[in-house]
């Protein structure tokens, strides 16, 4: 057995790499939005947060009644509780990355988590 996993992503609408990559600590997937398109749900969540990753594109977040401007490049993090809807510009698809891991369980990163 190996110590890596490796995938292509498709240009599909979502790629969800949980299981592809056989993720034990966070959820990641790609998404694209069409030109004018939008998720067609609102939601939030118990315990995780998310970051989001702006590929491509340009778009808006709705987080709680106000509307983020998104273009690529930008990184946002929103905390579980926040109820959120992602939205393409009228003119522009938007490719994004959303990580989701559980709030407050980093223990270590980088500096302090790697083994020299």
């Amino acid at each position: 057995m190996s110590n890596y996993s490796k995938i292509s992503v498709s240009d599909g609408a979502r790629t969800e790499l949980h299981d592809s990559l056989s993720l034990t600590g966070a959820e990641v997937s790609i998404n694209l939005l069409p030109a004018g398109a939008g998720v067609p749900f609102v939601h939030a969540h118990k315990l995780n947060e998310e970051i989001y990753g702006i590929l491509e594109g340009a778009g808006k977040a709705v987080i709680d009644g106000e509307e983020v401007a998104l273009k690529a490049g930008d990184w946002l993090r929103i905390a579980p509780t926040a109820k959120r809807q992602f939205f393409a510009a009228a003119d522009s698809a938007i490719r994004y990355v959303c990580i989701q891991v559980r709030q407050n369980s980093l223990e270590g990163y980088t500096m302090t988590d790697a083994i020299i």
